[in-house]
């Protein structure tokens, strides 16, 4: 009897030191941790304040103060104020000579990409042994990229025909990746090497070398007029002066998920950049703003392709604009096909 009551003592006791440290705990009722907030939501902030007798209340995002308050009441907070991705809510609070600070982590992602559907225009052969890393199409001649150690190249090739017309290969050292076209040059990366080449676009003798900055890797290049934008397989667009090819900047890629990975060969096309992701079991082409690194746009080109594929290695991979027709020439990694597509709204 007397271990039994000991033991419903020590029960209670617990029981209550648990209920007053619950009651006691400094926190965000709202937004919860994790929380994924559309850009552009007002968001309440409120708190459990264990004393509501308070002397301030200071709120901040990523360590940047937005308000300050002298009570425990709610505050909403635009999310129009600050950028996409992960984001740390922070509120101090500070009462009889002390202070105390709780967080929550919050995701702000832009609305729904719109889904796009597709037709055929046009079927060409492509080389099946083109493992297609970029695609550009100058108005006549289509120029593509290939990659893999001791099959990467640089060509040019007739559209219709998929004939080669002129080909450069890499040293067996390169893994030749995405490549772009201005002017009389030819712009094309490599993925590990931290090493880009400048091509005559005539015959494709090396004019220079560039070297990569903060991105460590090379993707997807294209340019849009006044900068090229590359791409390392992260969720980054990189920005690369013209004349330099010295990187600038960078901006983040968000849809409504998130953060949006493995961004791989890239156009631009009407102030938009199109860009392959690099998934093996997913042929999707995403549309993005570069100049907020919103998803605008999302197609789905599943089935697109007829041929044998293997598991890995086979993937979508090429991207060129046919301007006269308005239309997208697109390919794989060792396909047998090249097709011309026209986007339809879903």
């Amino acid at each position: 009897m007397k271990i039994t009551a000991k033991l419903c003592l020590l029960v209670t006791i617990i029981s209550v030191l648990s209920c007053k440290t619950q009651q006691g705990k400094f926190e965000f009722l709202t937004p919860s941790t994790g929380s994924r907030v559309l850009k552009g939501e007002k968001i309440q902030l409120k708190l459990n304040f264990p004393n509501p007798a308070v002397d301030s209340v200071v709120y901040a995002i990523d360590g940047n103060v937005f308000e300050r308050k002298v009570d425990t009441t709610t505050v909403l907070f635009d999310s129009n104020e600050i950028g996409y991705g992960n984001k740390r809510l922070s509120a101090t609070v500070y009462a009889a000579g002390k202070e105390d600070i709780t967080y929550s982590e919050l995701l702000i992602v832009p609305p729904a990409p719109k889904p796009y559907a597709f037709e055929v225009v046009q079927t060409y052969p492509h080389d099946p042994n083109a493992f297609t890393q970029g695609l550009y199409y100058d108005g006549t001649i289509l120029y593509e990229s290939t990659g893999m150690n001791g099959r990467s190249s640089i060509r040019k090739v007739e559209l219709a025909t998929g004939k080669v017309l002129l080909k450069k290969d890499l040293e067996e050292k390169y893994f030749g990746e995405g490549m772009t076209v201005v002017g009389n040059e030819v712009f094309m990366l490599t993925w590990e090497s931290n090493i880009g080449f400048v091509f005559n676009k005539q015959d494709f003798n090396t004019i220079k070398t560039f070297d990569y900055q903060q991105s460590k890797q090379g993707w997807g290049l294209t340019y849009d007029g006044t900068r090229f934008i590359k791409s390392d397989g992260s969720n980054k667009l990189f920005f690369l002066d013209k004349s330099s090819l010295k990187e600038t900047g960078f901006i983040q890629v968000f849809d409504d998920n998130g953060p949006v990975d493995s961004i791989n060969e890239l156009e631009y096309i009407d102030g938009k950049v199109y860009a392959n992701l690099y998934h093996a079991d997913k042929d999707i082409i995403v549309i993005i703003d570069p100049n907020t690194g919103v998803v605008e746009g999302k197609i789905n080109f599943v089935g697109l392709y007829d041929g044998k594929r293997a598991s890995t290695g086979n993937e979508m991979n090429g991207i060129a604009y046919k301007s006269d027709a308005k239309s997208l020439l697109v390919t794989g990694k060792d396909w047998t096909k090249l097709y011309e597509v026209k986007l339809k709204d879903r």
